[in-house]
């Protein structure tokens, strides 16, 4: 016989939210490591102590949490969600009958308040210092890495280099345009590199046109990561124009804001070769006293048959170079009555044979065929390209590249998992808030996978 549901008329119903949501939710887990009770005090200021009260600040931190950390990228979609699915009214205390607020809210207090008390960059770094707590930072080694993720832009919205006048932007621009303004002097995007890109996206000016995946050129930003190599918290991230000085930049603008906001400093850094530059390892040899693990950018080796300049022996203290046929290259071959430093304005010393020595040499033709004597230019910071030579002959640096893989992994889960393949938001203030609240979720999920609640756990072992 066929059955048929029956719904039973109650007039009272015995319902508790908290019964509903599984033991092992996920954001039981995030619940549990979230505190952001200084978040709220950090935005007294920006509220009037008179009026109609405004929408619970918390409640709106909560919601866009659950839309990071579940992969909601729509606003609108989010306050659905959050009406209809249990465990995300439980998490942000709305009950069975709390109202959801409209998609509007978030818009207004992104642009003022949430900005103004820069809400976002707290609520994450109090995320860092709960894994911190946790023991997840042990600080022994960082690994630093940037990705693109594409801009809400198109080149069909878009103009040559050329006839983009910034002079001509009014007040009444987007805000977009006025936040790229805003940027020109800032070395993570208008002042990273003289060289203006080939187009410039009328709705967001600030993204960087790109082919750096060797496709299709398109608009984009670049989410910079540093993250501790033991179990791969993020403990900053940075928004910055997608080319590699200003990605650099980013690097030491993170190592230097996490020791001054946590006072961790690794042992060591890993990172690829576009971190490799001779200006790079000298602050981080230096100034930072930290151990590069990073493959050396060098152009100095040949592909022509002829001699490179590891061929070339170094002699730190007589300041000069043997040749293979054992004949010196040095700077000045004469003494001058003003001493010269002999550095040019791209930090280059250039040490040069005798002409006389190289018009006779058996080598010649394997050294410098077409020259009348074989020159070798010698960066500044030549000393720290050495020191990183030296680590990438250790144990410790294989080690090392095979822990900077997790800062790629997580930009494969930022995409895939979390959803975010193109940005939602406008502008740099838009990609940097975007990024941060990306990241402050993925430190959430790790801390709920890591650190689960005991009792929890028994439970579900029971």
């Amino acid at each position: 016989m066929m059955g048929v549901q029956a719904v039973a008329a109650r007039l009272f119903y015995d319902f508790c939210l908290d019964d509903h949501v599984p033991a092992d939710h996920q954001l039981r887990g995030i619940d549990r490591h979230l505190n952001l009770d200084e978040v709220r005090n950090g935005l007294k200021p920006f509220y009037s102590s008179t009026g109609r009260p405004s929408v619970d600040p918390e409640l709106m931190i909560r919601m866009l949490l659950v839309g990071y950390c579940m992969g909601i990228r729509s606003e609108r979609r989010l306050c659905e969600e959050v009406h209809l699915n249990l465990a995300y009214r439980w998490f942000c205390r709305l009950g069975l009958d709390g109202k959801v607020p409209d998609h509007s809210t978030f818009s207004k207090n992104r642009h003022g308040r949430f900005r103004e008390s820069n809400v976002l960059r707290h609520l994450f770094e109090t995320v860092v210092a709960r894994c911190m707590a946790e023991g997840l930072v042990s600080a022994e080694g960082f690994a630093v890495d940037a990705s693109l993720i594409p801009a809400d832009a198109n080149k069909q919205r878009s103009v040559r280099s050329g006839d983009w006048k910034p002079e001509e932007i009014t007040d009444e621009a987007s805000r977009a345009t006025r936040e790229y303004l805003a940027t020109l002097d800032d070395a993570a995007f208008g002042a990273a590199s003289p060289v203006t890109p080939k187009f410039i996206a009328l709705s967001d000016p600030a993204a960087q046109w790109t082919a750096q995946r060797k496709g299709h050129a398109f608009f984009a930003y670049s989410t910079n990561y540093l993250i501790d190599t033991d179990h791969g918290v993020i403990v900053d991230v940075e928004a910055t124009r997608s080319i590699r000085q200003a990605e650099v930049g980013a690097a030491q603008t993170m190592l230097d804001r996490t020791e001054d906001r946590f006072g961790l400093k690794p042992g060591y850094l890993t990172a690829d070769t576009a971190y490799g530059t001779a200006q790079n390892l000298a602050w981080l040899v230096k100034k930072m006293n930290i151990t590069p693990h990073i493959p050396v950018f060098d152009k100095s080796t040949r592909t022509d048959g002829t001699f490179s300049r590891s061929d070339f022996t170094w002699h730190a203290d007589a300041d000069r170079y043997t040749c293979p046929a054992g004949k010196d290259l040095v700077q000045f071959r004469r003494t001058y009555a003003t001493q010269r430093t002999g550095i040019d304005a791209d930090g280059i010393r250039r040490y040069r044979a005798s002409k006389k020595n190289c018009d006779i040499c058996d080598l010649k033709a394997r050294c410098c065929p077409n020259d009348v004597a074989r020159k070798i230019p010698r960066h500044v910071d030549e000393d720290a390209r050495d020191v990183a030579r030296a680590v990438a002959t250790t144990p410790e640096f294989e080690v090392a590249c095979r822990r900077r893989k997790k800062v790629e992994m997580l930009f494969a889960h930022l995409k895939r998992i979390l959803r975010l393949g193109r940005l939602r938001l406008r502008g740099p203030c838009g990609a940097k808030d975007e990024f941060l609240l990306a990241a402050t979720a993925q430190n959430l999920r790790r801390l709920a996978r890591l650190r689960p609640h005991r009792q929890s756990m028994e439970v579900v072992a029971a």
